[in-house]
């Protein structure tokens, strides 16, 4: 035998394959584990009696396939973590054990079990096989025969070094029968054919009517299953729809395989969180499934956000209080599955730096890279096929691409506004308008690696979980008015309302943030806009108190699709109307005389001014009754508040609803009430303030402050300001520690602006560390704060624990006084900016007491030295 040549262990089995060779992948196609462990144990003492390093995967629950030897290095994996950590795990083990190790596997098909699709488990080998051959190792892997599609033997066979067909066939002894597939660069005149194991030697069938005899055998025991080279993912489907169909016709007689088959198929598509699972399956009907199974491209998970919205829809119309078919609009949505997101990676060749990605060193840096990289990958043609047909089903119809990832709106991370959504306007020939779907999921899926994202998983320790991106196409809620298309209204709403200006407010009662048009205005932070914040068992409460301020703090732009442009376009409100829309107007706001009367008078008559309220829709419908229902019984099923997204369109002045996402709502109930100090001398006052705060009550120490000075700022040009936003995101990384410090950060106008000149334009992963963030009004130079209590910037401040405050120092009854912060450690903290050190102040207090006190109760805010 050469020195490159190894044994299986059984020599007459060497002679057929011409032994094995470093780099070999062994996959043993049987009809059972016992067959596999007949031939693998062998090819084990081998290679210990060699003196070769050996290591068993273990991740089945069939037998072991090594006896315990203290010989061989057992690894206990565990499936059940989802494909990406599973993979990776075994990516490592074999990366840190080296060159030249042989390697045992359990059976791969025991993980359909976990993963339900051999989509997955071809990756998984795709993935594994080229990184073991590139080690010179040789690893022996078995499957079960006839339990899998031929996708995946095709996937194995091109793959995989070694294919060996092996057959037990029992009349009245035991006779093993092999027949090698594919052995990559060996041939023999006999390697090909079947052999037969007689005495101990493997000896080739060269006789065509015993090989027919045989084979025809073979065959005749796999006869009677259509189903053995069906995927196992449609096998449970197919068997789905059967036991539906007989249970429609026998009822109760098939009652005990429909809960079972609901409870399979619900963890197969839907969640396997134990607490999810439970509502699930009381407001989950096995039609329910079949219907979302109708609808899904691709296998896996439909992920947190189409789960929430088909879970929020089947609680309300299992409500008695109203006729829901009257004001819930039916929801027209596909899925795309989270396999595929992991395809897209593996087969595009990317894993390997997915793996790299998910470690410390590799985190955020391999990241950009990766990022870029799946802007321009490639579908594999099946699945291009169907997301051709679901845009044939649309037509031209506007649709939304929307991030559902399996992390994503679940109890405790709301990921709010952290992946992208994508709208398609979809007019054009149908390859255009294929391009920019196309274009639309791979912006989606690199959101999954933009920072933002990456800082929150890592804050909320979630970056080594499997973060599989599934996908919700949803059609636009909406109609035609002209060359646009938008809902009448739109906006999210809240079971619980931790904004209570007054303190009449009831927080039960829940609150919404309304806008005219696309609901983009009303959960994002809109820069110089306001949408209308309505308490909901006060909904005619207006947070402004002048009757001066009504026209400047209502909504001024409409979001809206462009039909003729094919894209998302934001225009004013008074050139909307202008353009004499199809709808009932009174119900969304007031004309404004005053304005109108002057665009008369520059002969401007294509603009109409109206100053959007809402009013009468609070007074002469029946809308918000409604939401407060949907919010409250949704609510109660859920044993925790919530906040959903929603679309709206009136039939003559009847509401129809459109639910587009629910999701358990983070929030910071009142507490105990928090007492304040009496007779404070007022130079140790920091801040003083009367409500505008966001965050519940708070009881806290401070030991650091950050403060960007608004006059300094207001002076710079863009690109300064720009750099200042970050200096704070090094300041937030690099000097703030997140275990020990508390910090307040405090600064002019708006946090996290896309407009410099509103605010200091950081993300959110340049200010996820500080404790308390504060917004300090200077108006001379345009720059004042806007509470955005539910929008996703108001969800990133309430998930990462960060406190928010509002400060208006030219107000009455407000105290705000840098000069109590000491001496500025800016130019020690960053010597190498010290051109700054007049705009930003780095304030220590370690060997003073800042206290800071809220309460949500009274609405007062106290910051002080103690």
């Amino acid at each position: 035998m050469s020195s490159d040549k190894r044994s299986t262990g059984i020599e007459s089995l060497d002679k057929v394959l011409d032994y094995l060779r470093l780099g070999d992948n062994v996959v043993w196609q049987v009809d059972s584990v016992d067959d596999y462990i007949e031939f693998a144990r062998p090819f084990v003492y081998e290679a210990i009696n060699n003196g070769r390093r050996i290591v068993y995967m273990r991740f089945a629950d069939h037998e072991s396939i090594i006896r315990n030897n203290s010989s061989v290095i057992t690894y206990e994996l565990d499936a059940q973590d989802g494909f990406e950590s599973f993979s990776t795990t075994v990516h490592n083990i074999i990366a840190r054990e080296g060159l030249g190790v042989y390697y045992i596997f359990d059976s791969l098909s025991d993980l359909l079990s976990v993963w339900a699709t051999d989509l997955m488990i071809g990756n998984f080998f795709y993935i594994t096989c080229p990184f073991l051959f590139e080690l010179d190792t040789i690893a022996y892997f078995a499957i079960i025969r006839d339990r899998h599609s031929y996708d995946l033997i095709s996937r194995i066979r091109g793959t995989t070094q070694l294919l060996l067909d092996l057959y037990c066939y029992q009349t009245d002894i035991k006779t093993y029968y092999l027949h090698p597939l594919k052995v990559f660069k060996r041939y023999s005149y006999t390697m090909f054919l079947l052999h037969v194991l007689e005495h101990g030697n493997f000896i080739p069938i060269v006789n065509s009517i015993q090989s027919a005899t045989l084979f025809c055998a073979l065959q005749d025991r796999k006869l009677g299953s259509k189903q053995k080279y069906l995927d196992y993912w449609d096998k449970v489907y197919e068997k789905a729809e059967h036991i539906y169909n007989m249970s429609k016709n026998d009822g109760s007689d098939f009652l005990p395989e429909v809960k079972e088959t609901t409870t399979l198929l619900s963890k197969m598509m839907l969640t396997k969180d134990a607490r999810v699972l439970e509502l699930v399956e009381k407001y989950f009907t096995l039609e329910d499934l079949i219907k979302i199974k109708s609808r899904l491209i691709g296998t896996g998970f439909v992920g947190g956000k189409s789960l929430g919205m088909l879970l929020a829809r089947n609680i309300i119309l299992k409500d008695k209080e109203f006729d829901w078919k009257t004001y819930l609009e039916p929801h027209d949505s596909f899925y795309i599955g989270s396999d595929v997101f992991y395809t897209y990676i593996v087969q595009n060749g990317w894993w390997r730096e997915r793996v790299k990605q998910k470690t410390d060193e590799g985190y955020f840096e391999i990241a950009k890279d990766l990022r870029e990289k799946m802007l321009k990958g490639t579908f594999p043609p099946a699945i291009k096929e169907q997301f051709i047909q679901m845009l044939e089903y649309f037509g031209q119809s506007p649709i939304i691409v929307r991030s559902s990832s399996l992390l994503e709106d679940g109890f405790g991370n709301a990921f709010a506004g952290k992946y992208e959504s994508v709208f398609c306007v979809n007019q054009g020939s149908p390859e255009e308008r294929y391009e920019c779907f196309e274009k639309a999921v791979k912006i989606v899926y690199s959101s999954v690696l933009n920072e933002d994202a990456l800082t929150y998983r890592l804050k909320r320790g979630l970056q080594h979980k499997d973060e599989q991106m599934a996908l919700l196409v949803q059609r636009v809620s909406g109609s035609y008015n002209k060359k646009y298309f938008f809902p009448q209204m739109a906006g999210v709403g809240f079971s619980y309302n931790t904004y209570t200006w007054k303190n009449d407010i009831n927080p039960d009662a829940g609150m919404l943030r309304l806008v005219f048009g696309l609901g983009t205005r009303a959960v994002d932070r809109v820069e110089t806009d306001y949408p209308r914040i309505v308490s909901l068992d006060k909904p005619m409460l207006k947070t402004h108190s002048h009757k001066e301020d009504l026209r400047r703090f209502s909504q001024q732009d409409v979001d809206v699709l462009n039909i003729e442009e094919n894209s998302i376009q934001t225009i004013s409100v008074k050139k909307l109307i202008g353009q004499k829309l199809n709808m009932d107007m009174d119900l969304f706001g007031i004309r404004d005389h005053e304005i109108n009367r002057k665009l008369r008078e520059f002969g401007i008559n294509d603009e109409e001014a109206w100053i959007i309220t809402f009013d009468k829709l609070f007074t002469e419908t029946p809308f918000v009754k409604i939401m407060r229902h949907i919010l409250k019984i949704i609510e109660k099923v859920y044993e925790y508040p919530v906040d959903i997204e929603f679309a709206v369109n009136f039939t003559n002045r009847t509401p129809q609803i459109n639910l587009l996402q629910c999701r358990p709502l983070q929030t910071k109930g009142k507490g105990v009430k928090v007492r304040f100090p009496q007779n404070i001398s007022q130079d140790k006052i920091i801040v003083k303030t009367n409500g505008n705060f966001m965050g519940g009550s708070i009881d806290s120490n401070i030991n650091k402050i950050i403060y960007v000075n608004p006059e300094g700022y207001s002076k710079l040009d863009n690109t300064k300001k720009y750099e200042i936003a970050r200096i704070i995101g090094r300041l937030n990384k690099e000097y703030i520690d997140p275990n020990n410090d508390r910090v307040m950060l405090l600064g002019p106008g708006r946090w996290g602006t896309s407009t410099p000149s509103l605010g200091v334009p950081v993300t959110f992963s340049e200010i996820s560390n500080v404790t308390i963030l504060g917004e300090v009004a200077f108006s001379s130079g345009g720059l004042m704060p806007e509470l955005s209590f539910g929008t996703h910037f108001f969800q990133d401040l309430v998930e990462t624990d960060i406190f928010y405050i509002a400060i208006f120092p030219q107000t009455k009854g407000v105290l705000f006084n840098s000069n109590t912060f000491g001496k500025n450690h800016f130019s020690t903290v960053l010597p190498n900016f010290t051109q700054f050190q007049n705009i930003i102040g780095v304030y220590n207090f370690n060997d003073n007491i800042v206290r800071f006190r809220a309460d949500l109760i009274s609405q007062k805010v106290l910051c002080y030295l103690d």
